[in-house]
């Protein structure tokens, strides 16, 4: 009986999943096949259909993965709507993180996230809510590239020094 939860199964998906990520380190997306995956698997290609339509919707399943995970870090923030601006945390998970991360950036989907949120009040004081699209962008850009180039060199600085550096460009705003 294939049960879609059933323990065998969430082993065989879990197993496909890394595959694919650890593929991914070496090949571009459109270089990885389903038989790629299935073959180092041990799976037959039935067992990854009957999760994935295709490789990109293997992808897309573990960009939703990854984003819950990361929004789960916040949780508290999201449901009370306030902005606690603990990058630390992010930090933290990042470095304890990094194929996760290294990943999510390869797939290129840091360009299609969107900011759902922003710190009203910090807007109007430091920007007389004026712009704020631009603001969210300027910083969503600049915070992905110290995080690219942190992740490139293995995450060798500790979080806190990272979470100093992003604090230092805002400076002045506290």
């Amino acid at each position: 009986m294939n049960v879609k939860n059933n323990r065998r199964r969430r082993e065989s998906v879990s197993r496909i999943e890394k595959t694919f990520v650890e593929l991914l380190q070496s090949k571009e997306l459109s270089e990885i096949t389903i038989t790629d995956i299935c073959q180092i698997c041990g799976l037959n290609r039935t067992t990854f259909y009957a999760s994935f339509t295709d490789i990109y919707d293997l992808a897309d399943k573990i960009r939703l993965k990854m984003e819950n995970e990361v929004r789960s870090l916040y949780a508290a923030e999201n449901s009370e709507k306030f902005n606690s601006n603990d990058y630390l945390r992010l930090f933290q998970h990042i470095k304890d993180n990094q194929l996760f991360y290294r990943t999510y950036f390869k797939l290129g989907y840091d360009s299609q996230f969107k900011v759902i949120a922003y710190d009203t009040q910090q807007a109007q004081q430091h920007f007389d809510n004026q712009y704020i699209d631009y603001h969210i962008e300027f910083f969503r850009y600049g915070f992905n590239a110290v995080v690219k180039k942190w992740l490139v060199g293995g995450c060798q600085e500790p979080p806190e020094v990272i979470d100093e550096i992003i604090r230092s460009e805002y400076q002045g705003r506290e």
